[in-house]
């Protein structure tokens, strides 16, 4: 409210009283005014609306002379320049001041730290900041999230920026997540000729399985890498040692491996070469086709044991009698040797040696 200084009227009124002369009416006089500003809408933060604003003046009494003063209503987001001017005879009324409007939320988009780990899928915490632009009142702040689980293959991370006006625009960031690796058990290890067929059991969420194999202290080799649950090494060193490790992975690369070290056989598998016993071994051996039993003989020292097992195995006792002396097994390095039999045994039809192998037997 502005009110026009009134010293002369009363310097008048005091004139008029003195000199007994008629005071003048207020109608041709008047010489004080109000003037108020009015600015209707909602405001937001450092002087910004968030809204439409209308603005307007009132006057009493109404000025002579006005421009600039006539209502408007400001719809459009931006900074709006007001100059009103309104006159009573010499006395004026300048107002001048700015509106500014942003009714708009800042545009948001997420910016996660890295790409995702393995097929789309992230398998650790993932920092997700959000960044915008506002063109109006500019951008004040925008919010950040690190997602740590739990599993999920719609997992999603929401922030916020926030401008200058208080206006909050949102985004979500939306990902497959899995930080479980799969599991897996039952590594097994079945000889064979020169090979060993591995087997294993996975999780159902395991996608993939790989095998490495290293010899010694040389680099690891992958030699497979597939859905199946087995798979036959060939073409192996009898008494060679291999490192084998069985990898299951999932989707999103997690993996659980197990690892086993084999020695390779020949035919003769069991006990494999050079291993240490400490009771007597089941001898076992791949079969052959067509053999109706098969010809044994234990060696340490010389010729001990001579048998004429039917089938692919033989269990060593304790003690037997072989050409009318008596043997137990002794601790030490036993060697033995198998060949296969073709039709009756009194016929002594024998095919070519299967092999040779040894064990250590420990008592």
């Amino acid at each position: 409210m502005q009110r026009v200084p009134t010293a002369s009227r009363r310097l008048l009124v005091l004139v008029l009283a003195l000199t007994g002369l008629a005071l003048p009416s207020i109608a041709a006089s008047q010489s004080a005014f109000t003037a108020d500003r009015h600015k209707d809408g909602t405001l937001g933060t450092n002087g910004w609306y968030v809204s439409n604003v209308h603005v307007y003046w009132t006057f009493d009494p109404a000025p002579d002379n006005e421009s600039g003063c006539d209502a408007r209503t400001r719809t459009t987001d931006g900074v709006t320049h007001f100059d009103c001017l309104a006159t009573w005879g010499s006395t004026t009324f300048h107002d001048i001041f700015d509106v500014s409007i942003d009714k708009t939320a800042p545009a948001v988009h997420a910016v996660p730290s890295r790409s995702p780990d393995a097929n789309g899928w992230y398998n650790h915490p993932v920092p997700v900041s959000f960044a915008g632009s506002d063109g109006t009142s500019g951008l004040a702040g925008c919010s950040s999230a690190t997602y740590s689980g739990p599993d999920n293959a719609h997992a999603s991370v929401a922030g916020t920026c926030t401008d200058h006006a208080g206006n909050v625009g949102h985004a979500t960031y939306g990902f497959s997540y899995d930080a479980t690796p799969p599991s897996l058990g039952n590594l097994t290890a079945k000889h064979g000729d020169r090979s060993v067929l591995l087997g294993w059991t996975a999780s159902t969420d395991a996608q993939v399985a790989q095998v490495t194999r290293s010899r010694g202290s040389g680099p690891s080799k992958t030699i497979y890498r597939g859905t199946a649950g087995s798979f036959l090494d060939k073409g192996l060193r009898p008494g060679a040692k291999y490192h084998y490790t069985v990898t299951a992975f999932d989707v999103a690369a997690n993996s659980a491996a197990q690892t086993l070290r084999v020695t390779a056989t020949g035919r003769l598998i069991n006990p494999v070469p050079g291993e240490h016993v400490s009771s007597p071994p089941r001898l076992a051996w791949v079969p052959v086709s067509g053999a109706r039993y098969y010809n044994v003989q234990l060696i340490r020292g010389g010729r001990i044991m001579s048998a004429w097992p039917t089938h692919a195995n033989l269990k060593l006792p304790r003690r037997w009698v072989y050409q009318g002396h008596r043997y137990r097994l002794r601790p030490g390095v036993y060697r033995w040797y198998v060949w296969p039999g073709f039709g009756r045994l009194a016929q002594a039809h024998y095919g070519r040696m299967l092999g040779t192998s040894s064990f250590v037997y420990g008592g």
